[in-house]
């Protein structure tokens, strides 16, 4: 058990406790509530037909100055091999291959888990180590860390966001300048501070939010072919090219990501955020990787996760959507329940 007193005076403390556990036929699943009540939670990961696992995720809840603060992220760890030969790609591609050829590659998959366990504070991490995990595992470590030490999570939270994101890649980044390791990773995170959510988002991961019944995306996929991505990219001197799919220099198949170096003059980690004030008519969050997103669309996932009153009972019915829909990759959601309060009884009129 790790204790953490907390890097700021106005921070409750965290306690981590970490194992190690093997899910039901490559799923790995769990849920619990919040210590105020107002929420509760359900995730679900699965390998699927990968032969490795690269999706992670990271919960927390926290007190900051007595205020119950929730965050959340799922994502991607990407290692990219080149998909097309350096003769087809151009002298960029030869670039990357030299680099990528270098890198080490893929080890045995390895979940760790990271339970709750103090009042106040709540952490669940699901993360797996191999050879291109590190931009991953440098995020579980420090993105959200970062986060609650900036002097304006609270009172500017989107300010702060803004600001932390670039600067954990930049320090990502720096810790690897002597390595030849060039993996990267995604995240679509949530933060909810009060009734406040703000959702950030970096790569092709998703979030989106049930409010009376209907999906409402809180992220845009960053895909090199979006029009205002593209036009970012070739006015920082890149390329987007088809291979099999879009792609930035013709290897990378989103827009944005942390890490990965050898393209960071185009693929940034400058996170979309959105923020909204969660009301009574707001029902649920679902954060997931784009292996659900692939095969389920917004209202499907909305649809199947409303149905089910327990957010782990609902993360892993989407998880087994995605696959039976027939989705070829890593597939991790996140589930938040809202429980509001009952409004009081209105007196029927005479």
């Amino acid at each position: 058990m790790m204790v953490d007193s907390g890097a700021t005076t106005n921070q409750g403390p965290v306690v981590d406790m970490i194992s190690e556990k093997d899910g039901d036929g490559g799923y790995v699943t769990g849920g619990w509530k919040s210590e105020d009540g107002k929420l509760s939670y359900g995730y679900s990961s699965f390998r699927g037909k990968r032969a490795t696992m690269e999706d992670f995720y990271d919960i927390k809840t926290s007190k900051i100055n007595g205020q119950m603060t929730h965050l959340g992220a799922v994502g991607i760890v990407t290692t990219h091999k080149p998909v097309l030969s350096s003769s087809d790609a151009g002298g960029l591609l030869k670039v990357l291959s030299a680099a990528l050829n270098k890198a080490k590659w893929l080890e045995p998959e390895k979940l760790q888990m990271a339970y709750l366990l103090h009042p106040g504070c709540c952490v669940v991490v699901i993360c797996h180590g191999h050879g291109g995990s590190h931009a991953a595992e440098y995020l579980k470590q420090h993105l959200f860390e970062n986060l609650m030490k900036h002097p304006k999570f609270i009172t500017d939270t989107k300010l702060a966001i803004s600001e932390t994101y670039p600067q954990t890649d930049v320090d990502f980044l720096d810790s690897e300048r002597n390595t030849y390791r060039d993996d990267g990773s995604t995240a679509s995170t949530a933060v909810l501070v009060g009734n406040h959510l703000y959702v950030a988002n970096v790569g092709d991961s998703r979030t989106i939010i049930s409010k009376a019944g209907e999906a409402i995306p809180l992220s845009e996929d960053h895909k090199p072919n979006r029009t205002d991505e593209r036009k970012r990219i070739e006015n920082a001197g890149g390329v987007v090219m088809w291979a099999g799919t879009w792609r930035v220099g013709g290897v990378l198949a989103m827009s944005r990501a942390f890490g990965d170096r050898m393209l960071k003059q185009f693929v940034v980690a400058e996170p979309e955020i959105q923020d909204k004030e969660i009301d009574e008519e707001f029902e649920l969050l679902v954060l997931a990787s784009d292996g659900l997103w692939d095969v389920v669309p917004n209202e499907d996932a909305v649809s199947l996760a409303g149905a089910e009153e327990e957010p782990e009972k609902a993360a892993r019915k989407l998880t087994e959507a995605a696959f039976t829909r027939g989705s070829a990759d890593n597939i991790t959601c996140i589930v938040v329940r809202f429980h509001h309060e009952k409004a009081a009884p209105v007196n029927p009129k005479h």
